[in-house]
């Protein structure tokens, strides 16, 4: 109950807020427009017919993490108006009020993800028809987006003020995006850059993603080792964020 009550605490702010939810949804949105009219031809030659399908998946960390570095923002912003320090003083557990906002982080990365796909639709993009490949997606859209929440939450808490963690999110979402396998084809990737490619989780998860947007197809064992890895990272970052909010409560 406490979860919930959290939860939808912070769907009001978000709804209080909606600027959050276009600003972090604007450079995905134009990342996806215009590579998908600039590059889409080059990538042609390369056997990838549709590239803003190709590129989607991509998109779709990227924009997790903006929505979840605009939840860890709301910490701040809370703390400015005291209401943050109102909540540790109320009688609820600590894991319940970081679970409540990673989830409303996880709902609002869905949300834009889902606008993403309906512009994604005006240039050919066609998503898989049978309802569980859906379903499939957003499970693992919404895994990615866990993880996200887990670590915007823990670095808002770790850093000072909202310069340097706007700084430390694009610092790691940025790294995240490129060096994966978010614009080309991990094979394509050699030397350092492809050893930094596939060390990173995210390119499977959105090998996984790819593979049902483009080939329709559905890998049962890897897709089901990216699902309880992404989430044994986010129960990680979730602990990690709920030993720094016990911190918290301490000063």
């Amino acid at each position: 109950m406490d979860t919930l009550t959290i939860f939808r605490r912070a769907v009001g702010w978000r709804f209080h807020n909606r600027i959050t939810i276009a600003v972090t949804l604007l450079q995905p949105m134009l990342w996806l427009v215009l590579y998908s009219l600039t590059a889409g031809p080059a990538m042609k030659l390369q056997g990838i017919e549709n590239y803003t399908a190709f590129l989607f998946p991509g998109l779709v960390v990227l924009v997790s993490f903006s929505a979840c570095g605009s939840g860890g923002m709301m910490n701040y912003m809370m703390k400015a108006d005291g209401s943050f320090y109102r909540i540790l003083t109320a009688p609820v557990r600590r894991g319940s009020i970081v679970l409540g906002q990673m989830l409303e982080a996880v709902l609002c990365s869905l949300f834009e993800v889902a606008v993403m796909a309906v512009i994604s639709l005006f240039f050919s993009v066609k998503f898989p028809q049978p309802p569980g490949c859906l379903v499939l997606l957003l499970v693992l859209a919404g895994c990615g987006a866990f993880l996200a929440a887990g670590l915007s939450y823990g670095i808002s808490l770790a850093l000072p003020n909202e310069m340097i963690y706007e700084t430390a999110m694009n610092a790691l979402a940025l790294p995240v995006f490129f060096l994966s396998a978010a614009l080309f084809p991990a094979s394509q990737a050699q030397g350092v850059l492809g050893i930094l490619i596939r060390l990173n989780p995210f390119t499977y998860l959105i090998g996984s993603m790819r593979a049902l947007m483009v080939r329709g197809e559905i890998h049962p064992r890897e897709t089901a080792a990216v699902i309880l890895g992404f989430l044994l990272l986010g129960v990680l970052a979730f602990r990690w964020s709920a030993g720094l909010l016990e911190k918290e409560t301490r000063r």
